[in-house]
């Protein structure tokens, strides 16, 4: 097995460079952004509880944000650069189950996507919120879809970054950027696979330039690390490998045959952002025709960024964010 299982549940979920060797540059999160909650929780859901934080008050007169991380199996340390919109709205963060600060029951009858889904309510109601901007990155993403798909009357407004919306569309841009790797990544990659494997530091070198080509391109901010580092150990890697697989260009997980694509008819694409990064390894080419089958939703490209856009371009995003949440802050609470 390549070292997939843990990169990608990381990388994937948006958590920078956390276990990769240091990427070329470093994009400093906001100055703004606030590592410490001003309010914790655990809320009950289906299948134990789960860590909630927030930044900012509910109280205010701009709808919150939630924000889901990617995965399955990573957590929200990576989206702490979010919590910079907490100056006008209350920004709120939360582990999914098996997943960093929540419970981990390691419970397969809990791997399903609606139950996931199902979080997102729990905490809306434990926290008493109307209406709310729901967004989520990679896996996020999807769960952002399935929830939009619904639609909730407390929605204001989607976000959807870099979304795995089949699993069918996932692995065939990840099979065509493959390609385009230097040759000697290309031929170890395919080594890698085979029966008799070269030594694993080789393996991990050639995953390591798909991911700091495709994935992420910026050593994450030091703040971010400490934070990740305190955190609990968790059963991430064991969601991760159940519900995808052990590499990026394999999935024989419980979303082998994942297809949500039927799903984007069903949101509001007037409500709707779709974003992902210039080198995204969810090609901003596939990300953009998903939106424009989603009733002709927003499309952003983030520039300079690979698939975790809040690591490599922060400002950018909260840049592109800011306005789109104000736009949809006017509807009734």
């Amino acid at each position: 097995m390549t070292n997939f299982q843990l990169s990608r549940r990381t990388v994937l979920a948006g958590l920078g460079a956390c276990g990769l060797a240091p990427a070329a540059r470093a994009a400093p999160a906001p100055a703004a952004m606030r590592v410490a909650p001003d309010r914790e929780l655990m809320v009950p859901v289906e299948g134990g509880s789960i860590y909630v934080r927030i930044n900012g008050s509910l109280e205010g007169p701009h709808l919150p944000l939630i924000y889901m991380h990617g995965g399955p199996g990573g957590n929200h340390a990576s989206l702490l650069p979010l919590t910079a919109l907490a100056d006008e709205r209350a920004v709120i963060l939360y582990d999914q189950l098996d997943s960093g600060r929540s419970d981990a029951p390691h419970d397969p009858a809990n791997w399903r996507v609606p139950r996931f889904v199902g979080e997102l309510e729990a905490i809306r109601s434990a926290l008493g919120i109307a209406r709310w901007h729901v967004g989520g990155g990679s896996w996020g993403g999807t769960l952002a879809i399935e929830y939009g798909a619904r639609q909730p009357a407390a929605l204001a407004s989607l976000i959807v970054q870099s979304p795995l919306v089949s699993t069918r569309s996932w692995l065939a841009d990840a099979a065509r950027l493959r390609t385009q790797l230097p040759a000697q990544w290309q031929a170890t990659l395919a080594a890698c696979e085979a029966a008799e494997k070269p030594a694993a530091v080789q393996c991990s070198a050639a995953d390591d330039a798909y991911l700091h080509t495709y994935v992420v391109r910026t050593a994450s901010d030091s703040r971010i690390r400490a934070y990740r580092a305190a955190a609990p150990r968790d059963a991430g890697s064991t969601l991760y490998e159940k519900m995808w697989g052990p590499t990026e260009f394999r999935a024989p997980g419980l979303l082998h045959d994942y297809d949500g694509e039927a799903l984007l008819t069903r949101l509001d694409g007037k409500r709707t952002l779709f974003m992902a990064g210039e080198y995204d390894e969810a090609r901003p080419s596939t990300v953009a025709a998903f939106a424009a089958r989603a009733h002709g939703a927003a499309f952003r490209e983030i520039r300079g960024s690979a698939h975790s856009v809040l690591t490599d371009q922060p400002d950018a995003v909260l840049a592109l964010l800011r306005p789109w949440l104000a736009r949809f802050d006017t509807a009734a609470r």
